[in-house]
C-alpha cells in the first residue's frame, strides 16, 4: 500500500505520465509498447521480421504490376458476322462499335452480309432498309436510355477458342524452320524443251514374262479343247488384242477368281 500511493504522488508530480515498466523476464505489460534496444535481442529479432516480408511484398507488388497491364491492354478485335434477311434494295448496319455511322452490307443471294472486327464485350446495332431504321426481331434485343429498341451482340472470347486452336496448328504446319534443306546445286526456271532425237522414240520394249499369251496358242492331244492352260499369274488383269485379220479385232483379258481362271474374248468388227 505504501508504494502505491508513493507512485500515485510521484505520477500527480509529473503531470499524470507514467513511464511503462518491465518486468523480469524483460517483456512489457499488456497495452504497453516495448522500447527499441540496440544491445537486446529481441530488438534484432524485429529488423529480421521486416527483413523477411520484404519478398513476400516485392511479390504482392509484381502481381498488382501484372493485373493493371492486363486490364490497360486492348481486347483483341473478333470476327463477328452481321446478317439481314429481311430483303429490301439498300441495307446499312450502324453500331455503339462505330459511333452509329451507316456501313453498307454486302448481297448475298436473298441475305445482306457485312464482316466485322469487333473487340470482346456487348455491342447494341440496328439496320437502316431502304431508308427505315429498324431491327432484327430474330436476335436478341435491348432497349436503350433513349427508349429505342436495338439488336444487341455478345462478342465472348469462349466463342473463338476453337479457331485459335486451329490458326496454332496452321502456324505449327506452316513452319519451315524444321523442314530439310533443299539438296545442293542450280536451280532455275527454265521451261524443259525436248531434244528432236526424244520426240521419236520407239516405244519400250514388252517385258518377255508378258509373251506367253495364251491365245490362238495350240494345246496338247490330251487337253479338252474347250479348257485352255492355266495362265501365269503375270498375265493376269492384263488386255491383249491380236492383230486384225478379216475386219475383225479381238481382244482378251484373264482375271481370277479365288482358284478359278476367267478370260474373256472381245470380237469387234471394225
Amino acid at each position: 500500500m505504501g508504494n502505491t500511493s508513493s507512485e500515485r504522488a510521484a505520477l500527480e508530480r509529473q503531470g499524470g505520465h507514467k513511464t511503462p515498466r518491465r518486468d523480469s523476464s524483460g517483456g512489457t505489460k499488456d497495452g504497453d509498447r516495448p522500447k527499441i534496444l540496440m544491445d537486446s535481442p529481441e530488438d534484432a529479432d524485429l529488423f529480421h521480421s521486416e527483413e523477411i516480408k520484404a519478398p513476400e511484398k516485392e511479390e504482392f507488388l509484381a502481381w498488382q504490376h501484372d493485373v493493371e497491364v492486363n486490364d490497360k491492354a486492348p481486347a483483341q478485335a473478333r470476327p463477328t458476322v452481321f446478317r439481314w434477311t429481311g430483303g429490301g434494295k439498300e441495307v446499312y448496319l450502324s453500331g455503339s462499335f462505330n459511333n452509329w455511322s451507316k456501313l453498307p452490307l454486302t448481297r448475298s443471294h436473298n441475305n445482306f452480309v457485312a464482316i466485322l472486327d469487333l473487340p470482346e464485350g456487348e455491342h447494341q446495332y440496328k439496320f437502316f432498309v431502304d431508308g427505315q431504321w429498324t431491327h432484327d426481331p430474330s436476335e436478341p434485343i435491348v432497349t436503350s436510355q433513349l427508349g429505342t429498341v436495338n439488336n444487341i451482340i455478345q462478342v465472348k472470347k469462349t466463342d473463338f477458342e476453337v479457331f485459335d486452336a486451329l490458326m496454332v496448328d496452321s502456324q505449327k504446319c506452316s513452319d519451315v524452320s524444321e523442314l530439310s534443306s533443299s539438296p545442293p546445286g542450280p536451280y532455275h526456271q527454265e521451261p524443259y524443251v525436248s531434244k528432236p532425237e526424244e520426240r521419236f522414240k520407239a516405244p519400250p520394249i514388252l517385258p518377255p514374262h508378258l509373251l506367253q499369251v495364251i491365245l490362238n496358242k495350240d494345246t496338247g492331244i490330251s487337253c479338252d479343247p474347250a479348257l485352255l492352260p492355266e495362265p501365269n499369274h503375270v498375265m493376269l488383269n492384263h488386255l491383249y488384242a491380236l492383230s486384225i485379220k478379216d475386219g475383225v479385232m479381238v481382244l482378251s483379258a484373264t482375271h481370277r477368281y479365288k482358284k478359278k481362271y476367267v478370260t474373256t474374248l472381245l470380237y469387234k468388227p471394225i
